[in-house]
């Protein structure tokens, strides 16, 4: 499956389905994501990841926001945890489609010191929260479309009209991988956060 597609036209037809059929956006994702030390790859179906050696991660993410439910989240709520966090919104069908193999990952992890944030890019809490009843997502989610801060902690990171994005956080809070487009199964996510898990133990 993590096959590096080198010919110049296997790279312009898997950057293509990257922007096409895995994330609901229009920016060519493919170069963004392979630049630097070449650790990502693009698959047949689109789907794309970049895992970050530790010592070429950047600062941590400081982050704040208002969950759906009303409530506050920041960055300090998950010092010393490896953090997932999904950005999403409901009419996107990538993110429909990925939504149960995420839940599966946040359910493999129950208990231990790893936590899941979705942050919607553009829907009402409201929409957000029918989204969650209706597939069953147990963890929270952060709202992003009125919230010009929270887009700004994360504008570096990913650009957030890429949707789904995911990007996975050590312990100290820094970005240690991006996924982009539709996640194809949980163990992927899984095998990641378990790397992440077992750094400095």
């Amino acid at each position: 499956m993590r096959r590096i597609l080198t010919a110049a036209g296997s790279l312009a037809a898997a950057a293509a389905l990257v922007v096409g059929l895995a994330a609901c956006t229009a920016d060519p994702l493919a170069d963004q994501y392979r630049a630097g030390d070449n650790k990502g790859y693009i698959a047949a179906n689109g789907f794309q990841t970049a895992e970050i050696p530790a010592d070429s991660r950047g600062e941590p993410v400081d982050f704040a926001g208002t969950l759906d439910d009303g409530s506050t989240v920041s960055s300090s709520d998950y010092d010393g945890k490896v953090l997932v966090v999904n950005f999403w919104y409901a009419t996107c069908g990538p993110c429909i489609i990925e939504a149960p193999r995420l839940e599966q990952a946040y359910k493999t992890f129950e208990g231990q010191d790893v936590a899941f944030l979705g942050i919607n890019t553009y829907d009402q809490p409201s929409t957000a929260q029918s989204f969650a009843r209706d597939h069953d997502i147990s963890y929270p989610s952060a709202m992003a479309v009125n919230d010009a801060e929270l887009k700004l902690a994360f504008n570096d990171k990913t650009p957030l009209n890429a949707t789904p994005t995911t990007l996975v956080l050590d312990k100290q809070g820094r970005v240690a991988a991006r996924i982009v487009g539709e996640l194809p199964e949980a163990s992927i996510l899984e095998a990641i956060v378990r790397t992440l898990v077992a750094e400095g133990a």
